[in-house]
């Protein structure tokens, strides 16, 4: 894996990126956003349209509800940094391959040594399967930390997920005060 200094060195490779055929496909390479130098960084599995659609990740629906739960709980989105396994949308929003997986993964490594999380929190059981483990069960496992190499990781339920199971919001929720806490800790050392 070739490192690139910065992260708009590695945005503009992952912008011209054919690895797979989602790079054909898609409107905007959605990379990442946020504090370059977070000590929180959330990621997803891939974008939906909304998020083909402007380069950003997490602001369609799914977004709004995620920002609703980083509210409620005192964390500020742009003191933290949102990216996604996957960098181009899947067609209808269908689960990433495997094969795609792989191909983007260099860059969200890439993006780690860059921005040097402390806490990485997996947003649903894809991120956190390929993250965290493969055998990860998100209704099991959520809010659970691991440690994994220099940093803690969790996971907790995507919010699109949380928009089709509302009865979810409140473990949501607990798991958000408990990030919160342990990024309230991590500030202070």
């Amino acid at each position: 894996m070739e490192q690139m200094g910065t992260l708009d060195e590695l945005y503009a490779r992952c912008k011209a990126c054919d690895k797979c055929a989602l790079g054909a496909t898609k409107t905007n390479c959605v990379f990442g956003v946020g504090n370059p130098e977070a000590d929180l960084m959330f990621v997803g599995e891939a974008p939906g349209e909304q998020e083909d659609l402007s380069g950003t990740p997490f602001v369609g629906r799914a977004g709004q509800l995620f920002d609703r739960f980083l509210y409620a709980v005192g964390i500020d989105r742009s003191e933290v940094y949102i990216a996604n396994i996957l960098k181009c949308r899947p067609p209808k929003n269908r689960d990433p391959l495997p094969e795609e997986e792989d191909a983007c993964l260099d860059y969200l490594r890439e993006q780690v040594k860059i921005i040097k999380p402390r806490l990485i929190v997996c947003l649903g059981r894809i991120s956190a399967m390929r993250l965290i483990s493969p055998d990860f069960r998100i209704t099991r496992d959520h809010g659970k930390w691991f440690d994994k190499g220099a940093f803690s990781m969790c996971a907790v339920y995507h919010p699109s997920y949380l928009l089709r199971s509302p009865s979810k919001k409140e473990d949501m929720l607990v798991d958000m005060k408990a990030i919160k806490a342990r990024y309230d800790e991590i500030k202070t050392k």
